[in-house]
């Protein structure tokens, strides 16, 4: 898998009910998500990238970074494919794989976050957001981005991919009680944040 097959597209489009945003897919069409079991690793690719993009920039909430632990998760791989195929268990060894290597480069960064380009901002204008819907989600984004990344992995499994306990656990690779935890802590951070005016 090539890097070129995952690159960025323009900042905000929507083609046949697929939303792009900051180059990834944030709503995709129904055939699109369709048959996650893929016979080939070139078919499950093709048919899961837009979802693991999401994934990941849910988990990394950074563009770049969700098409790199992306494009690792897939050559990792790669050479598992007939095993980890044969187990039916495809999409829970990529996405264990994409959190974990958030994690190891969480800790080796060591919660120091990025500041935008203030003069890309400066030079682009400012557009009022349309809907509180809209206002509400960012502020959730924000507020999820603070969390450690376990702890956001989970939510995001939970609440945006709505899995079960069991399935995160899964994911993650961890007991049920400590997915379970791990959302628990999350929501714990979140109310106190909204609670205390943080946002």
């Amino acid at each position: 898998m090539s890097r070129t097959q995952l690159q960025h597209s323009p900042p905000l489009r929507r083609d046949n009910e697929v939303t792009v945003f900051e180059g990834v897919m944030v709503g995709e069409a129904a055939a699109v998500v369709a048959d996650a079991g893929a016979g080939s690793f070139d078919d499950y690719v093709a048919t899961r990238s837009a979802s693991l993009l999401r994934f990941a920039y849910l988990v990394t909430r950074n563009s770049e970074d969700a098409h790199d632990v992306v494009q690792d998760a897939l050559i990792g791989l790669f050479p598992r494919w007939q095993q980890i195929a044969a187990r039916g268990e495809v999409d829970a060894y990529v996405r264990r794989s994409i959190v974990n290597a958030h994690v190891s480069a969480w800790r080796k960064v060591r919660r120091l976050f990025p500041v935008e380009d203030t003069s890309v901002l400066s030079a682009s204008p400012v557009v009022p957001d349309a809907s509180q819907s809209i206002a509400d989600a960012d502020q959730a984004l924000r507020l999820c981005g603070e969390l450690p990344p376990m702890q956001r992995a989970a939510v995001v499994l939970r609440f945006y991919e709505d899995r079960s306990f069991a399935e995160i656990a899964r994911i993650l690779g961890c007991p049920e009680g400590t997915a379970r935890s791990h959302v628990h802590r999350a929501l714990q951070a979140l109310r106190a944040k909204l609670e205390g005016g943080e946002a």
